[in-house]
């Protein structure tokens, strides 16, 4: 009897189309699976797919028992004549063919996603997991046109950030890349895909005389749902008793436990005598020291003035200080009284707050900027990171003097993490691509390149390392290309120089280049040098890397991972100007990074 019915069910192609259901389900899972997340499905949809596979699969085996696959079309099992039996056959013949390739299917896709897992380091795998812990402050709606009130606004949104990333396990988005959506119209879940995270905190803010009105709402960003909101009015001397409290009630909704060590120093801005005044005026130079550092600068002196105690403003303030030197816009013996300036607000900074990463961080920049001192200014950021794990600027220039001394290994490592909490910073991608670069990771570049482009269409300086990434492939017309469509700026007359130095026009390329000798020999010898390099001519690049040199040129600490000059590397001037720097010569990941680069090629410094 089990004989008969096992053979009538093979008759019927019924277990044919069982296992052929199961494949294509399989498949489908796993297709659903990988691609779900990037077109934004909820996590559960490849469960609810199983669930309905696994309803339709007896109606499947009913369907398969009745009816058959002819060549006719499909028709009742009883209207099948024996005559058609080659017919059937030749029918089973191709099911078994499309059996064998849903099969195929979904062998590759389980193998695909397997490789891909085993691929990703071990760091992104832990990231991931962390990400579904993660939260970006927007800024809180000051009601717009004041802008003391935005000040205000904004420094208790930072105010929130610092405290939030005091909590164990949660990334905190650095604002330098939340606050870019002020006033934006997107929508709470797109906001926070392209920031990485999973909780979004928004909200009001009104200083209205000594009262504070604050309105916070913390979001789930998988569906906009709400899952805690308040409101609160409190007296103005009341205000970081506030920000605890709405600190400590986040915690609690995202169920995090707060000081990720007993013993951990915690990070705080707030002045050490619980001054409000200071605390305003340090909030103030806060939000506008990337537009206005000279007023920045001010305002950090008159938080200090009311609190001499401020150990964190002093920090700040050198920061700023070796930010405007380290950008170019003083020199000489102004350059040098900023420098003296930060040097003697960093002593007070390490004085007064020694467990704030904040000291720490503007000794290691001071000494990398001053000094090129790269050891001591890296024991400084170890030291800032180790206070802070979550201090994305620790990270990144820590990222920045692992690769000035060749170690690009470990600096894309930092930087990565660096992303993770400030995923917008349009420099440090640019960093990140500088360091990809020398190791022939064009691809991973332009996607990082293509991304900022698509976050600000018109900013300064993707192009022109895309036009460095084609002049590495030797592509003219794509370099050309890429060059044309740099904004107007230096880096735009810079690019076409570089492009014209790989087509077969000499005179054009004669010329963009003494364009540029002559509209730019000020701030900009290391890009001459360059462009020297991409010419073939050593001996004008090294004059050009002197100059740089003499003028303290940032790019000179790009030397032993800059895949263009590094063709040089066996030319004695090349040792001795690395040591001149105080760059370690020779560096045991230059012959990795130099290995991998096309010739000729080149490779950005960090924008001026």
């Amino acid at each position: 009897m089990a004989r008969n019915f096992i053979a009538e069910l093979r008759r019927r192609n019924v277990l044919r189309a069982a296992v052929l259901y199961i494949g294509a389900v399989w498949a489908l899972a796993q297709g659903i699976a990988q691609l779900g997340p990037s077109v934004g499905a909820p996590d559960a949809t490849t469960r609810w797919f199983l669930i309905a596979a696994g309803f339709g699969f007896p109606l499947w085996l009913v369907l398969s028992w009745r009816y058959e696959f002819t060549a006719q079309g499909i028709k009742r099992d009883d209207e099948v004549a024996i005559a058609d039996v080659a017919s059937r056959r030749s029918q089973n013949r191709r099911t078994d063919l499309v059996i064998i390739a849903v099969l195929a299917v979904a062998v590759v896709l389980l193998l695909t996603d397997r490789v891909v897992q085993h691929e990703q380091p071990a760091a992104q795998g832990a990231a991931a997991v962390a990400d579904k812990n993660s939260i970006a402050v927007l800024p809180f709606d000051s009601g717009g046109g004041d802008q003391g009130q935005q000040a205000f606004s904004d420094g208790l949104s930072e105010g929130f950030i610092i405290a939030l990333a005091q909590i164990k396990g949660l990334r905190v988005i650095n604002p330098k890349s939340s606050f870019q959506f002020r006033d934006s119209n997107e929508d709470n879940r797109s906001i926070a895909a392209k920031l990485g995270v999973s909780h979004l905190l928004e909200g009001t803010v009104r200083r209205m005389g000594d009262t504070v009105r604050v309105s916070a709402t913390l979001i789930r960003a998988s569906d906009g749902s709400t899952l805690w909101a308040d409101n609160y009015d409190r007296p103005y001397k009341d205000l970081f008793a506030l920000q605890d409290q709405i600190t400590a009630q986040v915690a609690g909704a995202l169920k995090s436990q707060l000081l990720p060590k007993p013993q951990a120093a915690v990070q705080t801005d707030r002045p050490p005598s619980g001054n409000l005044e200071a605390y305003d005026a340090y909030v103030q130079a806060r939000v506008i020291q990337s537009t206005d550092a000279l007023k920045a600068i001010d305002l950090y002196n008159h938080a200090i003035e009311l609190d001499p105690a401020y150990g964190v403003a002093y920090a700040r303030k050198a920061a700023v200080l070796v930010d405007v030197v380290s950008g170019g816009d003083v020199t000489g013996k102004d350059a040098e009284k900023y420098l003296s300036d930060a040097d003697a607000a960093v002593a007070q900074a390490l004085r007064l707050a020694p467990n704030q990463a904040a000291s720490h961080f503007a000794r290691g920049w001071l000494l990398i900027t001053r000094d090129f001192n790269l050891k001591e200014g890296e024991a400084e950021l170890r030291k800032a990171v180790e206070l802070a794990p979550n201090d994305g600027d620790a990270l990144n220039l820590l990222g920045v003097a692992r690769a000035d001394q060749g170690d690009l290994k470990e600096a894309v490592e930092l930087t990565r993490r660096a992303l993770k909490i400030n995923p917008l910073d349009a420099n440090w991608n640019h960093s990140l691509v500088a360091y990809l670069l020398p190791l022939g990771r064009f691809d991973e570049a332009k996607q990082l390149l293509d991304k900022m482009i698509g976050v600000e269409p018109k900013g300064a300086y993707n192009h022109f390392v895309l036009t460095i990434i084609d002049v590495l492939r030797k592509d003219p017309a794509a370099a050309q290309k890429a060059a044309e469509a740099e904004p107007p700026s230096e880096w735009r007359d810079f690019a076409l120089a570089l492009a014209a130095q790989i087509g077969t026009d000499r005179a054009l390329a004669d010329a963009r280049l003494n364009d540029c000798v002559q509209r730019y020999p000020q701030g900009w010898a290391f890009q001459i040098a360059q462009v020297y390099a991409v010419r073939g001519e050593p001996d004008a690049m090294f004059q050009w890397l002197d100059k740089a040199l003499a003028a303290r040129d940032p790019g000179m600490q790009s030397l032993l991972y800059d895949p263009l000059l590094l063709r040089y590397r066996d030319d004695p001037r090349y040792a001795a100007l690395a040591r001149k720097v105080g760059l370690p010569w020779p560096p045991a990941a230059i012959s990795a990074a130099s290995a991998t680069t096309p010739r000729p090629a080149t490779t950005p410094a960090a924008p001026h």
